[in-house]
């Protein structure tokens, strides 16, 4: 089992008697914490029309929270890119990196992040983004680079920006592109897990190096929720499995404070699907959470976990998220002793 980073997904949660202005302060919070505890990366998820998440002006979301820390990496987990002009991002992320030199990521992904009838509002072309998501990425790229200075069409602020680009995916589609592409991976296991060790397998296997990626790096992005004993954990995941039954049920709500007894809010058929969707969730105390990722490392061997925690508590998220640092800081003791040997 090999060492591995650890860092956290925020979709900027709204939450149940709150404000959108609360919202964003607990993300700056969290990200100030996790900082603190030398978490890698802070990223922000591109979504729309949902009252449960804030984080639709992503970049604008990522300038708040680069503001506010001082060394984490800040980025997007990700951006759909088909919602977007490629030179629109290339200059919103040549601006961010402008401001914040060497502490901004591009995560990229394909979907639209919303249901159809706002994905038409976004301006999307279901007919061709398949086609033209690769595209759009190498023109992120050209854009990004010293030569397009030479073109007609540049990205200022964006051109000569080190930033790097990340394919996101949550099916096997996007594990072939980043590997041909030779872009680092980061696949979406806390919701969609069915396909992640085939993604995973082919990425590696068809990886073709590149100049700034000689080697494949995978991200693996998992529900944690972690407390003091595995009952009070199993307690604060109630608000996750209440988010998930909303979004089963096209209810788009606000996230819920935990409820007593989660049986009495869905049905069999709901547990069922809800349970095979979160299939890579982390729940439970310190000793059980540390196991969990060790079963998982030790079968996936990702580069990096990215943590994203449904806990409705502010002060009990901050402490999730301290135990997975421990966590992980135990692990990759271990691995680094049993090299050592």
């Amino acid at each position: 089992m090999k060492n591995f980073e650890i860092s956290v997904l925020d979709l900027a949660p709204v939450k149940q008697n709150k404000t959108i202005n609360d919202t964003f302060k607990d993300s700056l919070e969290l990200a100030k914490t996790v900082e603190k505890l030398n978490y890698k990366r802070f990223w922000l998820a591109e979504h729309h029309n949902m009252a449960s998440i804030a984080s639709s002006a992503t970049s604008v979301l990522i300038g708040y929270i680069a503001n506010g820390t001082e060394k984490i990496r800040v980025g997007s987990g990700g951006i759909m890119l088909p919602n977007h002009s490629s030179l629109v991002i290339a200059e919103q992320f040549g601006t961010l990196e402008s401001l914040f030199p060497g502490r901004i990521d591009l995560g990229v992904g394909r979907a639209p992040g919303t249901d159809g009838i706002t994905a038409k509002a976004l301006g999307r072309n279901p007919m061709n983004i398949n086609q033209h998501f690769p595209h759009q990425i190498q023109e992120l790229q050209r854009y990004f680079s010293v030569e397009n200075a030479r073109s007609a069409v540049r990205a200022i602020p964006g051109e000569g920006c080190d930033i790097p680009i990340y394919i996101l995916g949550s099916s096997t589609d996007s594990a072939w592109l980043a590997a041909k592409m030779g872009l680092p991976y980061a696949f979406a296991g806390h919701f969609a897990p069915d396909m992640m060790a085939t993604a995973f397998e082919i990425y590696r296997s068809n990886y073709e190096p590149s100049e700034k990626f000689p080697k494949p790096y995978i991200i693996a992005c998992v529900n944690g929720i972690a407390a003091e004993t595995d009952e009070e954990a199993k307690k604060l995941s109630n608000t996750l499995y209440q988010a998930f039954i909303n979004i089963i049920r096209d209810d788009r709500k606000p996230f819920s404070p935990p409820v007593d007894d989660i049986e009495a809010v869905w049905n069999p058929m709901e547990k069922a699907h809800v349970l095979k969707m979160l299939r890579y969730s982390f729940i439970g105390g310190p000793t059980t959470i540390k196991r969990k990722l060790q079963e998982f490392q030790e079968y996936f061997n990702v580069d990096e976990f990215m943590i994203t925690a449904h806990i409705y508590d502010q002060a009990e998220k901050l402490k999730s998220y301290e135990i997975f640092r421990n966590a992980v800081d135990e692990l990759n003791l271990v691995s680094e002793n049993q090299n050592i040997v």
